[in-house]
C-alpha cells in the first residue's frame, strides 16, 4: 500500500501491484486555521501498522485507524484493471 498527502489535504490509499486507488479522504484543519493549512507534510505507520500518523500544516498531528467493519460488501471495490498492454 502507498499513502499520498497532499498539498490540499486529500489523502489517498493506493494498492501497490496494481496501482489502483481504493480510498481517498480530505482531512479537516483546525478550528482557527486557514483552509491553507490542510496540507499533509508527513506521514508514518505505528509500531503496529494498525494505525496512520500525519503531520499537518495547521500544526497538529492526527492518528487515523482502520476501519474493522469494513468489508467487501460494504466497500466494493469497483475497478477492472485493463487488459491491453500499453506501450510507449
Amino acid at each position: 500500500m502507498i499513502i499520498i498527502g497532499g498539498d490540499d489535504g486529500n489523502i489517498r490509499f493506493w494498492d501497490w501491484p496494481s496501482g489502483h486507488c481504493f480510498y481517498s479522504t480530505d482531512t479537516v484543519v483546525q478550528p482557527g486555521s486557514l483552509e491553507s493549512e490542510a496540507s499533509i507534510l508527513c506521514s508514518a505507520f505505528d509500531v503496529t501498522g494498525t494505525r496512520l500518523l500525519t503531520g499537518e500544516a495547521d500544526k497538529t498531528i492526527k492518528v487515523w485507524k482502520e476501519d474493522h467493519e469494513a468489508t467487501p460488501e460494504s466497500h466494493p471495490l469497483q475497478w477492472k484493471p485493463s487488459r491491453e498492454i500499453d506501450r510507449y
